[in-house]
């Protein structure tokens, strides 16, 4: 992400991942909706059924928690990334994943609370409507669930989150700025497009491997009714009753969802910084 003419700016990440969420928040609703269901619906048949059940319009449904989680979230993970540039050495990959962890860390519990959201008001769209939650918004579920179910609920599933967060960070930015770095020292690669989108693909498909099996509990901890269980473990003991591909259940529609994800979020990003920019002071 950085070049020795322009730097990214601390927020730069957190802008260019919402502009990215409101190209793939239809193929992250159809994600978790797989992973929440219990049964052996495809995604084949699980569009139609959205489709005849909710109408089109239902794809989009919780775009403004999408959009908050992306502001809070990737705002968080980017931005201490590109801070922490200054204090840790990013000049090797092991620094870059120390970097990115750590940045993962930060993100994966500021984004906690929007993440619930918006796994909840995806998931409404597939619940009779007499137990859908029915947030009207990103705000006014945050209200409702600090009002009804307490602050700590805010942060459930806020463990895996995290993790997820930590994985995701190091598989996206860490091995895009590795992958970036080997492509630029062949002489068949520049800084542009084609870099960038080749580089976003590789820490897309990477980021989406660490990420399932954690993404998988997140999404099933943070849709669970209050008790529904005891604990993380018990999500790992319902969850693999499905065998051990419960647990990279939605796998394919996750990358579809996440790869062109990270593509257009390292797209944005770098447009961001090739137009707009500083050059930092020696």
């Amino acid at each position: 992400m950085t070049t020795k003419q322009k730097q990214s700016r601390w927020y730069f990440g957190g802008l260019a991942s919402a502009g990215a969420a409101c190209c793939t928040h239809p193929l992250d609703l159809i994600k978790v909706t797989l992973q929440t269901q219990q049964g052996k619906l495809s995604v084949l048949q699980l569009v139609p059924n959205i489709i005849r059940e909710q109408g089109v319009l239902a794809f989009y449904s919780g775009l403004s928690a999408s959009m908050l989680r992306q502001l809070t979230y990737s705002t968080t993970r980017f931005g201490v990334y590109e801070v922490g540039k200054e204090y840790i050495k990013t000049d090797t990959f092991a620094g870059k994943i120390a970097l990115a962890g750590l940045s993962g860390l930060a993100g994966g519990i500021v984004g906690t609370p929007a993440d619930m959201v918006n796994v909840r008001m995806q998931n409404d769209v597939k619940l009779p409507p007499e137990q859908r939650r029915n947030y009207k918004n990103a705000i006014d579920g945050l209200i409702k669930v600090y009002r009804q179910e307490g602050f700590a609920r805010l942060f459930s599933g806020a463990t895996t989150a995290t993790g997820r967060g930590i994985l995701m960070t190091i598989g996206q930015i860490a091995f895009y700025d590795q992958t970036k770095v080997y492509l630029l020292a062949t002489p068949y690669f520049q800084d542009n497009l084609m870099t960038h989108f080749t580089a976003s693909l590789v820490a897309g498909a990477i980021a989406t491997t660490l990420t399932q099996p954690l993404d998988v509990l997140k999404t099933r901890s943070m849709n669970a009714k209050p008790g529904e269980y005891s604990g993380l473990w018990d999500i790992v003991r319902h969850t693999a009753k499905l065998g051990p591909m419960g647990f990279f259940k939605g796998y394919i529609p996750a990358f579809v969802r996440l790869g062109p994800h990270t593509v257009i979020t390292f797209v944005f990003l770098e447009q961001l910084r090739l137009n707009f920019g500083y050059v930092k002071s020696s």
